[in-house]
Order: structure tokens, then C-alpha cells, then sequence
């Protein structure tokens, strides 16, 4: 098994982002992601090899938020503001977005089902495979792929 520094250096960053794209609040993102590592260093042992590294810091880190959601009894809703200050990747379909875009589209998906939704963030901003999407959604890659597809075209009709 890898070093845990090493693993901690090299998904921090992942575990990070993906926790940001649920929680849209960097402060309870950065305290989610120490959590997520702290529990994988306790649960080394239960790691199988049988998907990424990274797809199993990312569930982790996905029931830690459901936990979170549930103790505190949150209602996820994005402002104005997170997407302003959210860092976002440039490319949706090697398409590049402007600021106001990003903003308009991020709006836009708020019209979405929540596990559409999910799928939408952890593509475009997660920059996930549809293989580790329907890994962390305990879904197959194939559902993945359609409900992104069909979520794009969704957004296309909200003009």
C-alpha cells in the first residue's frame, strides 16, 4: 500500500474540489476533506484495490458530507456569491465558458434533480470519469453517461 503522505499529497487537492462541489462552502470542504483522511488512514485496511484511490476517498468524503447534511440538518442551495468566488474548470465539452457563463449555467443547473445535479458537478467541476461517477453514486458508468447527457439537454431547453 502506497505511503499515506503520499496518498494525502496527491488527492487532497480531488477530495477537496469534489467536497467543494457538494458543499459549496470552503470552509466545511477543507474540515470534510481532513475528516475524509483521517478516516481512510483508520480504514486503510478495508481498501481492496478495486477501484481508484481517489473513487474511495471520494465516497468517503461523499457519506462524511450525508452525515454532515444530516446532523445539521442542511439544505443545499448555491447563491450567487459561491459561484462567483467558486473556482470552476474552463471547459464543459471543450467548449470554454466566460465568469458570467459559468455563473448562468451553474444557475441554470439549480433546475435539475439533485442526483442530475450531482452528476453535472462532479463532470464538469470534479472532472471525473463517468466509471468513477457511477462508483461514488453506487451506480453503473452507463447511468452516468445518460444522466449527464440527458442533464446537458436539459440545460439546453432552460433558455
Amino acid at each position: 500500500m502506497q505511503d499515506i503522505e503520499k496518498i494525502y499529497e496527491e488527492y487532497f487537492e480531488t477530495v477537496n474540489k469534489y467536497l467543494f462541489c457538494l458543499t459549496h462552502n470552503s470552509d466545511i470542504s477543507e474540515e470534510l476533506t481532513q475528516e475524509t483522511f483521517y478516516k481512510a488512514v483508520k480504514k486503510i485496511d478495508t481498501y481492496k484495490g478495486e477501484c481508484k484511490i481517489s473513487v474511495w476517498l471520494c465516497q468517503i468524503a461523499k457519506n462524511l458530507w450525508y452525515d454532515h447534511c444530516r446532523k445539521n440538518k442542511n439544505i443545499i442551495n448555491i447563491d450567487e456569491n459561491d459561484l462567483i468566488n467558486k473556482h470552476m474548470i474552463d471547459t464543459l465539452d471543450e467548449q470554454i465558458i466566460s465568469n458570467d457563463e459559468k455563473i448562468l449555467l451553474y444557475k441554470k443547473m439549480q433546475s435539475l434533480d439533485e442526483k442530475t445535479r450531482e452528476v453535472m458537478y462532479l463532470r464538469i467541476t470534479g472532472e471525473l470519469s463517468f466509471k468513477e461517477i457511477g462508483i461514488i453514486l453506487d451506480k453503473t458508468e452507463n447511468w452516468a453517461r445518460v444522466t449527464f447527457y440527458r442533464g446537458k439537454n436539459k440545460l439546453k431547453e432552460v433558455d
